[in-house]
């Protein structure tokens, strides 16, 4: 996120695009409605009818996978219209040209075509995001789990820069990671490109840095594989080991039979995570990991805030802190790593290699934590971003950007699109909200959420056991009949392993980010057949 948290309540004007936040993310949605309720402007983005529109200004029931013609017909509008902050542009950013010519391509009334918004709401939009300044803009996993996530995030940005929302407290660009210390664990080097604080390893200083602190030699020069690319190269004989860190991969990732075809194959798998999940069924060995209150350490949330966590209970039987079996396999490998705490591998080691954070240290973390960057122990931490345009890098650049359609789309075979999330009372594959008698009673089983227009074209009755197929596979899931849902589309979540959606998504990816298309793919439902 650019901004933080405490902008949401203080905002003037929000843009909510492809996030159901009153479910996936219920705290950060509190601020947002805490905001309306102060006089603030709200518009909602999604193809859904979420909880959040009640409380919206303007709902935009945009197609799956519409995002990027969407936004290019809204900046079309403020060029036209001359409604964009032309000093800002002119000021703090780059390539204006190519993307004024680029969005002079989607008129309001060719993107009504490709989004099923009318080409009056467009510029609607529009006017709205120009009239209050600064505006905020969220996004979540509705942007970025499409074969053109990378194109959707570059058009939010190119938005908010277009109308000079970009270094200022309440604006900025805002994605809500979706899951606790998704950011913490990309701020510490777990991506394949990247050291911890986001230096590239293709940089030799970088490398050079890094040999000196860790004593060794010859750190890979270039970035290593990404998740899909890992489970593919498995099945291929490419890679012969995996190592699965707190990740449930045979339920999470798309078309699982392939996914578990892929893990059979590994030589040797070993599993590190709290509990037995689908996927350490494939270990061959598994390391029991303590859980966040069994384990001091830290975490960063979405507004890049790095808070302490500490052990509020020892943990049970033979788990440990991850940080401690990680040592312990480098130390029979024949390492000796020198740190011995959360406290003295942050102290010694991440503040140490990293700019963005040398001024966190341990101590500093009392209360409520610093955001990043920190570059001196003097230093306060940084509410937002890029401060009135001064962007890192220099200049904001735009990205012109063409709408590419996601790569399965319905047919005659396969008429309806298929879209994934995820529910209020249930989280990710229920490792752990599972093994909640009270969540369970909130939450017992998977719904295939559809149309009452879908529903009656095929005789379905709401509470009805109905069929749910795609290319990849089938599932038997109860039909809820709900006016959240347009005609065409069919949502369904990942929470429960029998119907899991997963089953039936496609597994395509974004070239860059390699982040699965779960938000799009073509199904078909019906009526069971009787034996």
């Amino acid at each position: 996120m650019t901004n933080s948290f405490r902008d949401f309540a203080k905002a003037k004007q929000l843009m909510v695009i492809g996030s159901n936040m009153t479910e996936a993310h219920p705290v950060a949605a509190t601020f947002v409605k805490d905001a309306v309720l102060a006089g603030a402007r709200l518009i909602v983005i999604d193809p859904r009818r979420t909880p959040l529109v009640d409380f919206a200004d303007l709902h935009v029931q945009i197609k799956v996978g519409s995002d990027v013609a969407f936004l290019n017909g809204v900046m079309n509008v403020l060029i036209e219209e001359n409604l964009y902050d032309r000093k800002y542009v002119e000021s703090c950013t780059a390539g204006f040209d190519d993307l004024a010519s680029k969005v002079k391509e989607y008129p309001p009334e060719k993107v009504a075509g490709i989004s099923g918004v009318s080409a009056e709401t467009i510029r609607d939009v529009a006017r709205r995001m120009a009239a209050v300044k600064p505006a905020m803009l969220m996004y979540t996993l509705g942007i970025t789990e499409h074969t053109c996530g990378v194109n959707n995030v570059m058009s939010c940005a190119n938005l908010q820069m277009l109308l000079g929302n970009v270094g200022f407290e309440c604006g900025g660009v805002n994605p809500l990671r979706g899951q606790n210390n998704v950011q913490g664990a990309c701020d510490m080097g777990a991506l394949p490109n990247v050291f911890h604080g986001y230096q590239k390893v293709v940089d030799p200083q970088i490398r050079a840095k890094f040999e000196a602190a860790w004593k060794v030699k010859d750190l890979p020069a270039k970035p290593g594989l990404m998740i899909p690319q890992m489970v593919e190269a498995l099945a291929g004989g490419k890679v012969k080991g995996f190592y699965i860190f707190g990740e449930n991969l045979a339920n999470t990732e798309p078309d699982i039979r392939h996914v578990e075809h892929c893990l059979s194959s590994a030589e040797f798998t070993v599993c590190q995570d709290l509990f037995m999940t689908e996927t350490t069924r494939f270990a061959h060995v598994i390391f029991p990991a303590a859980g966040w209150s069994e384990n001091d350490g830290t975490f960063t949330s979405s507004e890049r805030r790095v808070n302490r966590v500490r052990t509020a209970g020892p943990p049970p039987g033979q788990a440990r802190p991850n940080w401690w079996i990680f040592k312990e396999i480098a130390r029979r490998m024949g390492h000796n790593w020198e740190s011995n705490s959360a406290q003295e591998i942050w102290d010694n080691e991440i503040a140490k290699l990293a700019p963005s954070m040398a001024g966190i240290k341990y101590a500093r973390l009392e209360g409520d934590g610093l955001q990043w960057p920190v570059p001196a122990e003097d230093h306060p931490g940084t509410a937002f971003l890029h401060k009135e345009g001064c962007f890192t890098c220099g200049l904001g650049v735009f990205n012109a950007i063409d709408w590419t359609p996601p790569a399965e789309v319905p047919d005659r075979e396969y008429p309806l699109v298929l879209s994934t999330g995820r529910r209020l009372y249930q989280y990710h594959t229920r490792t752990m909200t599972g093994r909640s008698g009270g969540l369970n009673d909130l939450l017992g089983e998977e719904t295939a959420d559809i149309s009452a227009q879908d529903a009656a074209a095929r005789g379905i009755a709401h509470g009805e056991m109905i069929s749910v197929r795609s290319r990849r596979g089938e599932v038997v899931v109860r039909a809820n009949v709900t006016d959240q849902i347009p005609a065409g589309l069919v949502w369904m979540a990942f929470h429960f392993r029998e119907n899991c959606a997963n089953w039936l998504t496609n597994s395509v990816y974004d070239p860059v980010s390699q982040t699965a298309e779960y938000k799009a793919c073509a199904v078909q439902i019906g009526k069971l057949k009787k034996k």
